[in-house]
């Protein structure tokens, strides 16, 4: 929902709600207090659908990197760490040291 229509809805329901308040009670500090606290409220839940939306999302890429795994055992490959993947590449390569020569332990 583009922003512009967000914020429209939500002063239609903000005045809405005011008017009715002010009808069923006659009161201006009634109107302006409960209208502050539905104005809470609706940011409450606003914050909390975000929240949510953060943690479907990082819920969603963890369930897809869980069947990228299940997927690599099905053909029979074997995830490995990327540090033993760093220690593997390292030791095929020759080892150099600060000057550019070659490390005198490997």
């Amino acid at each position: 929902m583009p922003f512009r229509i967000f914020c429209r809805v939500l002063w239609l329901v903000l005045c809405a709600g005011a008017v009715t308040v002010y009808f069923a009670s006659h009161s201006i500090r009634t109107v302006v207090v409960t209208t502050l606290a539905c104005s809470l409220l609706l940011q409450a839940a606003y914050f909390v659908s975000v929240l949510f939306l953060i943690w479907r999302a990082g819920y969603d890429s963890r369930a897809s990197g869980m069947a990228e795994v299940g997927s690599c055992k099905e053909v029979g490959y074997q995830l490995s760490d990327d540090n033993e993947l760093m220690r593997n590449e390292s030791s095929d390569a020759p080892q150099f040291g600060p000057m550019g020569g070659t490390s005198p332990s490997r």
